[in-house]
C-alpha cells in the first residue's frame, strides 16, 4: 500500500511521526511526505523540519491519505494546492486518515458532513462547523474514515489502521515493537477532567498560533 502523508508549513511533529512510526512498520508499506514544493517543510518549533520529495500536484491517487494538525492548519486551510490534492485523492483512497486539527482540512475539503469524528479537544467546535459529529473518543473509524485526537493519538488512531489493515496480531506486534504502553507521570486522565486553568492556558496558547509561527526563527 502506498501512505502519503501530507506536510505544510507549521504542522505539529508528533502528528505525523506517531503515526508514521506505526504505519512504516507494516509490511511492503510505501511511504512518501508530500508538499508544496520538495524540499524541508519547517513545523510548528521552526527547530525540526521534515523532507517532502513529492509536491501535491504529483499524486492523482494513494492507498491511504495521512492529514496531521498544528498551528500551520489555519494556513493550511487557504493553501489551493493542498486542499486541492486532499479533494482529489479522497474518493479514492482505501483510508483517509487525520490527527488532531488536521480534521478541519478534511472538513473545508467537504468530507466531514454527518461523519463521526475524533479531534484535538480545544478544535472540537470548529471540527463541528463543517458538519461533522464530534466526539471525545482518543479516535475513531466512519466508513474509511479514521480520526485521531490530539497529537500522541496518532499512535492510537495508527494502530488502529494497522490491525484493521493486517490485522490485530500485527498491530499488537507493531505496538510491542514500539514498545507503546503509555504510564505518563501525571496520570491518564482525558483532557475534559483536567483543572479549568490549565484548559485554559492551552487554549490561549494555540489561540495565538498564526503568531507564533510568524515570530520563529528557522535555522534551515
Amino acid at each position: 500500500m502506498r501512505l502519503s502523508i501530507l506536510l505544510f508549513d507549521g504542522f505539529t511533529a508528533l502528528d505525523v511521526v506517531g503515526g508514521y512510526e506505526v504505519l512504516a512498520n507494516i509490511p511492503a508499506m510505501e511511504i512518501e511526505f508530500v508538499s508544496n514544493h520538495c524540499g524541508l517543510v519547517a513545523s510548528d518549533t521552526g527547530r525540526l523540519g521534515m523532507a517532502a520529495y513529492r509536491s501535491f500536484d504529483q499524486l492523482e491517487a494513494t492507498d491511504i491519505l495521512y492529514v496531521p494538525g498544528g498551528p500551520g492548519v489555519a494556513a493550511a486551510l487557504g493553501n489551493v494546492a493542498l486542499m486541492a490534492c486532499v479533494r482529489r485523492l479522497h474518493p479514492s483512497t482505501a483510508w483517509t486518515l487525520s490527527i488532531c486539527n488536521g480534521a478541519e482540512i478534511l472538513g473545508a475539503a467537504g468530507l466531514l458532513e454527518g461523519k463521526k469524528v475524533s479531534t484535538n479537544w480545544f478544535a472540537r467546535e470548529h471540527v463541528a462547523a463543517y458538519g461533522a459529529l464530534v466526539g471525545t473518543e482518543r479516535y475513531q473509524r466512519d466508513g474509511k474514515l479514521i480520526t485521531g485526537a490530539g497529537v500522541s493519538a496518532s499512535i492510537d488512531a495508527a494502530l488502529f489502521l494497522a490491525a484493521l489493515i493486517g490485522g490485530e496480531q500485527l498491530a499488537r506486534t507493531i505496538q510491542l515493537g514500539i514498545e507503546y504502553y503509555p504510564a505518563p507521570p501525571f496520570g491518564n486522565g482525558t483532557p475534559d477532567e483536567q483543572p479549568q486553568m490549565a484548559k485554559d492556558l492551552v487554549r490561549h496558547v494555540e489561540q495565538h498560533g498564526a503568531a507564533r509561527l510568524a515570530a520563529r526563527v528557522i535555522p534551515f
